[in-house]
């Protein structure tokens, strides 16, 4: 099994665990999908759609920040507009965020390793 590791954080991640967890990093409470100038123009051009209708569809605006946008799954649980919940996966993984490329090594968890074992199974 090959883990991934990052430096200053003490736990390691399986990525072989994406397979069986149902996409816990992509679904849950409602939140933001941060993205930068070049991510957005990246991922439009991997749908074939010219920024403008890109973010028109898949973006909303947050104070001076883009986020993509969320679908509603039940009460108190969303998913990224680009979660495919029939095959837990995600749509554009090639063009995927930062913010998603780095899970589950956020600053939020480097200290709060009970946390991240919570959303992610393939801490160990």
């Amino acid at each position: 099994m090959d883990l991934v590791e990052k430096e200053g954080y003490r736990y390691k991640f399986a990525p072989s665990a994406c397979e069986t967890c149902g996409g816990r990093c992509c679904t849950g409470e409602s939140g933001y999908i941060w993205m930068n100038y070049d991510e957005i123009a990246n991922m439009a051009a991997f749908l074939k759609l010219d920024i403008e209708k890109f973010a028109a569809f898949y973006l909303r605006k947050v104070k001076h920040r883009y986020s993509l946008v969320e679908k509603q799954l039940a009460q108190d649980n969303f998913a990224c507009i680009f979660f495919d919940e029939s095959k837990n996966r995600c749509l554009v993984y090639e063009v995927r965020p930062l913010q998603c490329r780095t899970f589950p090594f956020w600053e939020q968890f480097k200290n709060n390793e009970d946390e991240v074992k919570k959303e992610c199974p393939g801490i160990v």
